[in-house]
């Protein structure tokens, strides 16, 4: 192996605490196919890399080139959520080609003089920056910084407007549609360093943090008091990225998206002002309302760097159910019906025949290849018999097959199992395949007509394309596999993902429900929303950024 190279490891959902697969990467191909991570590192009970180096066994049958086993200096240690992700550079990585480095030589010296040894010129880490989940082609940052306070944000910010480098927001890298692809290089702002939970308000139900925490990790330290924050988007989202891209998750149904559960921001504007949103009084009619003004923004008119977020009480119960169908169209009546009755269901998941099969696949399961709901029912023990009764009672008016529910935490967890691998779980059906994930939402009541009317385009096409839908708020994405090297393949995911964008937008319905604009969902805004509503996003961001360095190239062209 050489220096450059890098480790991606992935935390799947399906292994234990202290497994991962892990991928070596030599200039930017996975060498390395999947293997227990309890193999080659030694975690610790905080799933935290112990601060020493560790081998790394080669199992490919790559070339003589290739040596069979390799030592790296983990000098960037990061912690690995539960069901996280994490890019990790070698510490012994090269520098970049300095002409490659755009950054004016001034810019970067007062940036080491902040930060000293957080700037990060590494190409290992350079390139760990410049990709994400998207299907987007990799662009890369000219300098990685790594700030700990707001102090130092504000300081980062100043630096880069002052000699106009543009300035890339990154949480955990977890973005679908290009959100921190470095399109005009620049300094990449990597929060990692930033995790604190500043305040804790149980009596008020909310919570303080950074934007570098994850979503999972704020509620591990909610957890011991009894609370929990009910957002829960993609593995090891962050909580400063799911303010960029107003995210939502399965939870939505209940407790609604990001934009229901931040109170308040503060937020390093372009310039370098720090502006505080509102309070966290309940009620404000203070003013414009720019906590929402920030919220959904993609890192396009500021940095976040203080949020605050509603939390709830757990459930003093809470029931799984699973009920399976012969047709998807029955499946999704049974949705819409479920919410038009009223009843509150806590998460209501849609996973079509397709996925089922990836699912038992790549998990030696034994789920039934059919179409499937998965409900979650919560609240006192009375309330989620209610529940139980009534969506059973509406599932059999739509001829499911089976219903079946749990109670208990691990017979619950088997019947949720299929819904949190369903990503990993497509990705196995067609290896060394890329991933199109579409992200339409419509009116509940166009839920049925729409997926039905999907699933006869993707017939159509040549493509696999596993459905799941969060089903409760009539958003469900497509996982398009295609070849990255078959230029026919991407032309009709491409083709496929547009055409389900329109059908949306027919309806009523957006291009993005929760997974942001950013590079992928551009072209559909005017059609959407129409030229005025576009010009006026434009002229927000022309006046609080006049300069265009904030995450340039995202949501609106200036």
């Amino acid at each position: 192996m050489i220096a450059d190279d890098y480790l991606e490891i992935q935390h799947r959902p399906l292994f234990s605490s202290t497994e991962a697969t892990i991928f070596i990467l030599a200039n930017g191909k996975r060498i390395v196919s999947s293997a227990r991570c309890n193999n080659y590192l030694k975690i610790n009970k905080n799933n935290r890399f112990n601060h020493d180096q560790y081998n790394f066994k080669d199992q490919s049958n790559n070339n003589n080139q290739q040596q069979q086993q390799s030592k790296f200096n983990l000098s960037n240690i990061f912690t690995i959520s539960s069901i996280g992700i994490c890019l990790i550079a070698g510490g012994t990585a090269s520098l970049l080609d300095q002409n490659q480095i755009k950054i004016p030589v001034e810019a970067m010296n007062e940036l080491k003089s902040l930060l000293g040894d957080r700037v990060d010129l590494s190409k290992g880490d350079i390139e760990a920056h410049g990709k994400d989940f998207s299907y987007h082609p990799p662009h890369n940052p000219e300098a990685v910084v790594y700030p700990k306070t707001e102090e130092e944000v504000t300081g980062i910010i100043n630096i880069c407007s002052k000699y106009n480098v543009p300035i890339i927001p990154y949480g955990s890298g977890t973005s679908l549609e290009g959100h921190i692809h470095a399109y005009h290089g620049g300094v990449c702002i990597d929060f990692r360093l930033m995790k604190k939970v500043i305040k804790l308000e149980l009596d008020d139900f909310h919570v303080t943090v950074q934007p570098g925490i994850t979503y999972d990790e704020l509620n591990e330290e909610l957890l011991p008091h009894g609370y929990f924050f009910a957002m829960d988007p993609g593995p090891g989202a962050s909580i400063g990225g799911m303010v960029g891209t107003s995210c939502s998750g399965t939870h939505a149904v209940k407790y609604g998206t990001m934009k229901d559960n931040v109170l308040a921001l503060r937020v390093v504007l372009p310039d370098g002002r720090l502006v505080k949103t509102r309070t966290v009084a309940k009620k404000s009619s203070a003013g414009y309302d720019l906590t929402h003004l920030f919220i959904g923004a993609e890192g396009t008119l500021g940095v976040v760097t203080e949020v605050t977020l509603k939390i709830h009480p757990l459930p003093e119960r809470t029931a799984v159910s699973l009920v399976t169908f012969d047709s998807i169209e029955d499946a999704s009546k049974t949705v819409i019906q479920t919410m038009q009755d009223g009843i509150q269901i806590g998460r209501a998941e849609l996973l079509d025949d397709v996925m089922l099969k990836a699912v038992n696949l790549s998990n030696d399961t034994q789920f039934e290849e059919v179409p499937t709901l998965i409900f979650e029912f919560t609240g006192s023990p009375a309330q989620v018999d209610e529940q139980i009764l009534k969506v059973e009672s509406i599932s059999a008016k739509n001829k499911c097959n089976k219903f079946t529910f749990a109670t208990d935490p691990v017979e619950r967890e088997k019947l949720w199992f299929a819904r949190k691998v369903a990503l990993w779980s497509a990705t196995t059906l067609k290896p060394g395949n890329e991933v199109l994930i579409t992200d339409v939402c419509v009116p509940i009541s166009q839920l049925s007509k729409i997926i039905v009317e999907t699933k006869k385009d993707i017939e159509s096409t040549s493509l696999l394309a596993p459905l799941v839908s969060h089903a409760g708020d009539g958003n469900f994405h497509l996982f398009v596999l295609f070849d990255p090297n078959n230029q026919k393949e991407l032309n009709e995911a491409k083709s496929l993902s547009d055409k389900l964008v329109h059908r949306a937008l027919e309806m009523g319905g957006t291009c993005t429900g929760e997974h942001g604009v950013a590079l992928g969902k551009k072209k559909y805004l005017e059609k959407e929303l129409g030229k005025n509503a576009v010009d006026l996003m434009k002229t927000i961001k022309r006046t609080i950024d006049p300069k265009n360095i904030m995450n340039p190239g995202k949501v609106i062209d200036v």
